[in-house]
């Protein structure tokens, strides 16, 4: 369990707050709206009605017992980009930031943040890989150019093992779980047998998995 402070309750912020109640962490919620965070009290340990590009304010949440000082202010740049530069001044042991543009990003890593998401960028791609590929179920980026991706069996595959197809040599992915009739199976060994109706769980390069299975 993680001590987490996010400042700014509107969708994005609303959505980052009860996931983290669901995950059992203990959330200060901040939000210069009375009726944002008046909303969103069920779901987190404490909340504050305060305009967090205020140091006085900000010094008085005791910035550094938090483990992470999440910024999800997403309608004003500025005060999103003050915020994180106090925030990091008063001690701040990680600050996460939200962007809306890749300028943004740039200034806000420049000024303090540790890491940036940047959701509009993200939910594109991952819309881009899963709409336009009837194979792919989903998808989550890992870093530059490499992912993991939930895929159908290819019709191929059926019956065959793992040390049949030999994935990881030919095409230099690794198969990471494969999941029938909703059961997730992580133990993965050569012998391994794909099953009509499986879907598989595949990490690597984007340019190998969409090659490897015609994405």
């Amino acid at each position: 369990m993680k001590s987490v402070l996010l400042i700014g309750l509107g969708r994005f912020g609303r959505h980052i707050a009860k996931n983290l109640d669901q995950m059992n962490h203990q959330i200060m919620a901040v939000d210069i709206k009375e009726e944002r965070v008046n909303e969103i009290l069920p779901y987190v340990t404490n909340a504050q009605i305060g305009d967090c590009t205020n140091e006085k304010f900000l010094n008085t949440l005791g910035i550094d017992n938090f483990d992470v000082c999440i910024v999800a202010i997403g309608d004003n740049f500025q005060n999103s980009l003050e915020t994180t530069s106090l925030l990091k001044e008063l001690g701040a042991k990680m600050v996460v930031s939200r962007a809306a543009r890749d300028v943004h990003a740039k200034f806000l890593l420049r000024n303090g943040a540790d890491e940036v998401v940047y959701p509009e960028k993200q939910l594109a791609k991952w819309m881009a890989f899963r709409y336009t590929a009837d194979n792919i179920l989903d998808y989550i980026e890992l870093g530059k150019d490499y992912s993991i991706f939930e895929v159908s069996m290819p019709k191929h595959w059926i019956e065959k093992t793992v040390g049949d197809i030999q994935v990881r040599k030919l095409h230099n992915i690794n198969i990471l779980a494969v999941k029938h009739n909703g059961e997730m199976n992580v133990k993965i060994s050569p012998e391994t047998r794909f099953l009509e109706g499986d879907t598989l769980l595949v990490l690597g390069h984007n340019k190998d998995v969409q090659k490897c299975f015609h994405i």
